[in-house]
């Protein structure tokens, strides 16, 4: 077993490191045609096979509730950014599809917020962002 003072600093450590890089991020969204979660709504999707995924594995990919992700999915219905139908193999479910102007309002965010991550992840070299990865895979899976 792990040294717990050394866990609690690890784990201080990553935490500081997600919310101070997640605050130098969030301008990407300030003045962009997205906000940040309608961002995540379609990076889920438009990564699906078609532009088309389920509402479930939209709500699994981000950290808030089935209900918030329902209620931000609509208002992206409402906006025209997605399109929201039943799902035909499972009664209760909806699938989500990006429209062309959801997709085009991703992909223009993403190319800035791609090089802003890439700019930020600079400072470690490809074998560290190899071990990053690995660990915090390791870390979820758990």
């Amino acid at each position: 077993m792990s040294d717990r003072r050394l866990a609690v600093e690890a784990w201080e450590s990553l935490f500081r490191a997600q919310h101070e890089i997640f605050e130098r991020f969030a301008g990407d969204f300030a003045r962009g045609p997205l906000h940040q979660g309608e961002y995540d709504v379609l990076l889920t999707v438009t990564r699906a096979p078609d532009h088309t995924t389920r509402l479930r594995d939209i709500t699994s990919n981000l950290l808030i509730s089935q209900p918030s992700v329902s209620r931000l999915v609509d208002r992206m219905v409402a906006r025209g950014l997605v399109t929201k139908c039943p799902d035909p193999n499972d009664g209760r479910g909806s699938l989500v599809t990006a429209t062309e102007k959801g997709a085009r309002a991703f992909r223009e965010v993403a190319i800035e917020h791609g090089r802003h991550i890439a700019e930020r992840m600079s400072v470690l070299s490809n074998d560290e962002l190899e071990q990053l990865t690995a660990l915090t895979k390791k870390l979820r899976g758990a």
